[in-house]
């Protein structure tokens, strides 16, 4: 817990008052009306009072949670000067709030800054202040320190003193301090060293409150020194703020996604501090700067365009503030920047916001930002690079660093640790060394003379061993100077910065980019600018840029238009004929005689068979006046009979059908596309937007994986003569005109089929078909039985050991084991309970018998037992247990119709999938 430390009152009464009383001045003056609240110098939603001495500020709706600030007109740059400050409203505003709100809801700063620095202090480095809460901040951080804190907070009604000493010949100089009516509650602070020898400007910040600023030249709260008001400072120590422009300008920056556009942006308005930035980035970064939270897990900076304004906070997530600030804006004569990327591009939008500003009295502007960059945009960008790059080398410096001294530290400990246990084992070694001495000492003297030389020598060993170990010194090792960071060739060259996030979201520029243009001053605008490339140039950048776009974007309102519909309809009408007239084929004899034929002639080929067997089924069937091998397929005129009754696509398989109705697919959505979009630039689409708008126009999804290829190109292979790629565009092309045959399909699949036949009779095993069959929809019959079980509720449970005969009879209709109203084999009726294999009347007990022996088990059966008598139910009961017995059998039954029914077509389409170069018949 912090201790706050006692008041600064009583610290002064010790060591007294460091300022003193200010020397008589007899230079010019600056004059009273020349100093106060600037009415230009404001964030968008500070209101200055008439007599520029009041601040205020906009509170509804969002702007309740944003800072307001103000600078003065007379910046300080010598001497030693004051100005107060005093609350005297606070505006109390109730909301509830998903997100965290900021803290405090009132909140005042007061200080210096620099001409032309954020006026939300302490945002940037140009700034200094004290806050309402007892911090004092600066470059975005607060001092939380007891020795650095003001310790006492602002009131209402409380008048407050800021001085500035920058009198080269103070104690204090270059130093900043608070004073509460007229006591000082803060030793001096130095001045931070960017704001050393710079104009500084007094300047507030507040949220919810009212100020009132004095400037002088009489103080409201004396001082105990006398000291100067910064309206009765000498005019030599004094800067003025320029004189708002007679005509203000709006500009209105026009560029392209991820070109460096918002680069130029932060380089325009670092050169023009004059000029406020009009964007939604804007506001999200004031609502950051205010102390809000952005939820980044939930989308954060979406974009640079349209941030994702995620506070969880109502009234700054519905753009409320953004409508106001559009409002207000013309209203307040200042000059204004307006990088909204996407609207810039777009002649509407541009036309829209020209209009509301020129009828205001501003000079509109374009500046278009296309093509080649110019050498100082290259310059400013090369060097926001080479910062990144440097912070990332220092970053990872550090980080090694500090990896190194973590492992010196587990060193140091290991090497701790194992000295007591080397100290333990150099003793023991010195006790062995003693007892081989004084055993040597105790033997024969004349025998003594070589265990004595080799004991000296071992002993000249050791000692020199020790005297290596003294001189051993660690040693650090000497870093070497990391090399400057610089930019790669390849860096240089680029001419624009890759940001960590996009410019623009892609859902945003699909809608968007087929409507981008070039501004024109029938727009509003009194000029238009082209610093990097000439209007020709920009133009020609922009239409190859906005192409490229239509080859990789999706048109995501695209919608299937009528000739689909028609042609895909009269397509569904022409596949049931054909499939029925496929059917009735092969249910007459030609039909049969023909798949004999071919199923002797597989079976001769593979040995399974001999000739004569082949011959005999030949001329068992009718001969064929027409031999269909022979035909060219694209002369039959009629597809539903090739001359003798049988239809081209008599020997269709499963994998044919497919073919067929993909080939039609690709090329009724290829040609559908260029008629509903109907853009010349665009006259289809890539590979990799084939699944988007297969699925919009058919309904369905398109897996490749079902035709048993890996690659795009081995699937164009299968329907070559229907698309192709576009080797130039990569856009999908389709080879048949619009107004194809629908029978032509047909034709190209029994040619492809006939194809693939030969060179499996030739032995090439790769020309067989590998397509996997989908899973079949649940049918509506089986959907049907399943919510009919489930309205059946408690019909479907298992009765327990009181339940009515009618209820066990609705468990056994919907499948439910009945706990003991029955057993197995035992069928019973309304008002009855029974045994296994025999039904009893109500009320009555049946005798037991044996059950059947479980299917394929032999041996002596175990009697069933007794079931207990029913108890008799009343009639409301059973008439309900009865109904829904009903009502699940009803459900039983479409169930075992629907099973019926789906087993009859699998067995219909098995006996149509005669083998055709595909495999066996399915």
């Amino acid at each position: 817990m912090e201790v706050e430390e006692p008041p600064a009152a009583d610290a002064e009464k010790e060591e007294g008052e460091k300022e003193v009383d200010a020397p008589e001045d007899k230079r010019k003056r600056v004059g009273a009306d020349a100093v106060a609240l600037s009415v230009v110098d404001t964030t968008l939603n500070a209101m200055v009072a008439p007599n520029r001495k009041m601040a205020m500020t906009l509170t509804d709706g969002g702007f309740q949670y944003l800072l307001a600030g103000a600078r003065a007109t007379a910046g300080m740059k010598a001497g030693r000067y004051m100005f107060e400050v005093a609350v005297v409203e606070h505006v109390h505003l109730t909301e509830t709030v998903q997100g965290r709100p900021p803290y405090p809801r009132h909140l005042v700063r007061v200080g210096v800054s620099t001409a032309g620095s954020s006026l939300l202090m302490p945002e940037s480095a140009e700034s200094v202040c004290f806050d309402s809460e007892g911090n004092f901040a600066h470059d975005g951080k607060q001092t939380q320190n007891a020795a650095s804190r003001v310790l006492q907070k602002f009131a209402k009604d409380q008048v407050f003193a800021v001085v500035v000493n920058l009198d080269p010949s103070s104690k204090v100089a270059n130093t900043i301090s608070l004073f509460r009516d007229g006591q000082r509650i803060g030793e001096p602070h130095a001045l931070p060293e960017s704001l050393i020898g710079k104009t500084l400007y007094p300047t507030v910040t507040y949220r919810n409150v009212t100020l009132r600023v004095n400037f002088g030249p009489t103080p409201r709260a004396a001082l105990p020194f006398v000291c100067r008001m910064l309206s009765d400072a000498a005019a030599a120590d004094v800067e003025l703020a320029p004189k708002p422009k007679e005509k203000n300008e709006v500009v209105f920056p026009v560029g392209l996604p991820d070109k460096g556009y918002f680069d130029w942006v932060d380089q325009f308005v670092k050169e023009h501090p004059g000029h406020v930035e009009l964007s939604d980035r804007k506001i999200f970064a004031w609502a950051q700067a205010s102390g809000l939270w952005g939820e980044k897990s939930r989308g954060g900076w979406d974009s640079s365009d349209k941030p994702d304004m995620k506070f969880g906070i109502p009234m700054l997530e519905d753009f409320t503030v953004r409508k106001v600030l559009s409002t207000i804006a013309p209203t307040v004569p200042r000059s204004y920047v307006v990088p909204e990327l996407t609207s810039n591009l777009l002649a509407e939008d541009r036309k829209a916001v020209a209009r509301r500003f020129a009828s205001a009295g501003f000079v509109c502007k374009a500046v278009v930002l296309m093509g080649e960059p110019d050498a100082a945009y290259k310059a400013y960008v090369q060097e926001l690079m080479l910062a990144e790059k440097q912070a990332k080398a220092d970053a990872e410096r550090a980080a090694k660093e500090s990896k190194e001294r973590r492992k010196d530290r587990w060193g140091d400990a290991e090497k701790k640790d194992a000295e007591p246990k080397e100290a333990e084992e150099k003793k023991a070694a010195d006790a062995d060394d003693k007892e081989k001495s004084a055993e040597a000492k105790a033997g024969e003297g004349n025998g003594d003379a070589e265990p004595k030389a080799e004991e000296g020598k071992e002993a000249e060993e050791a000692k020199e061993e020790a005297n290596e170990e003294a001189k051993e010194e660690p040693k650090e090792e000497a870093q070497e100077p990391e090399p400057p960071v610089e930019l790669t060739e390849e860096e240089k060259a680029a001419p624009c910065r890759k940001a960590a996030i996009p410019d623009v979201q892609d859902r945003v520029l699909r809608k968007a980019f087929a409507d981008f243009t070039l501004p024109s001053q029938e727009e509003g605008f009194d000029c238009i600018a082209y610093p990097w490339q000439p209007a020709d140039a920009c133009a020609k950048v922009l239409k190859e840029w906005v192409l490229e776009q239509k080859r990789t974007q999706l048109v995501e309102d695209l919608q299937p238009g009528e000739w689909f519909k028609e042609q895909t309809s009269k397509w569904e009408g022409l596949c049931k004929e054909w499939r029925k007239a496929q059917t009735d084929y092969s249910d007459t004899d030609k039909g049969k005689a023909k798949a004999k034929a071919a199923e002797d002639k597989k079976s001769a080929a593979d040995g399974e068979a001999k000739e004569g067997e082949a011959e005999e089924a030949s001329e068992g069937a009718q001969p064929m006046e027409i031999n269909s091998d022979d035909l060219d397929v694209f002369e039959v005129k009629n597809v539903c009979d090739i001359g003798n009754g049988q239809p081209l696509f008599a020997s269709f398989a499963y994998e044919d059908w497919t073919l067929l109705s993909t080939r039609f697919e690709m090329h009724l959505l290829l040609h559908a596309f260029k008629r509903d979009l109907n853009d010349p630039d665009r006259p289809s689409f890539g590979e990799q937007h084939l699944g988007y708008y297969y699925s919009k126009y058919f309904k369905k999804t398109f897996d490749m994986k079902i035709f048993g290829v890996q690659t795009f190109a081995e699937f164009i292979e299968l329907i070559k003569e229907t698309i192709a790629v576009n080797e130039e565009t990569t856009f999908l092309t389709a080879l048949l005109s619009d107004d194809t045959p629908l029978e032509d399909f047909v034709r190209h699949t029994e040619a492809h089929r006939r194809e693939r036949q030969q060179r499996i009779d030739a032995g090439d095993e790769t020309a067989k078909l590998k397509f996997s069959r989908a899973a079949p929809a649940p049918r509506e019959a089986d959907r049907g039985a399943a919510a009919a079980a489930r309205a059946s509720g408690a019909a479907t449970r298992a009765p327990g050991p009181g339940a009515s005969a009618a209820e066990a009879a609705a468990a056994a209709a919907t499948g439910a084991t009945p706990s003991r109203a029955a057993t197995a084999g035992t069928a019973t009726t309304t008002g009855t309970a029974a045994t296994a294999g025999k039904a009893t009347t109500a009320g009555t007990a049946a005798t037991p018998e044996a059950a059947p022996p479980p299917q394929g088990r032999s041996g002596p059966t175990t009697p069933a037992p007794a079931a207990p008598t029913a108890t008799r139910s009343s009639p409301a009961r059973d008439t309900a247990a009865a109904t829904a017995a009903a009502a699940a059998a009803t459900a039983a039954g479409a169930a075992a119709t629907a099973v019926a029914a789906n087993t009859a077509a699998e067995g219909a389409a098995a006996a149509t999938a005669v083998e055709g170069g595909v495999g066996r018949a399915r």
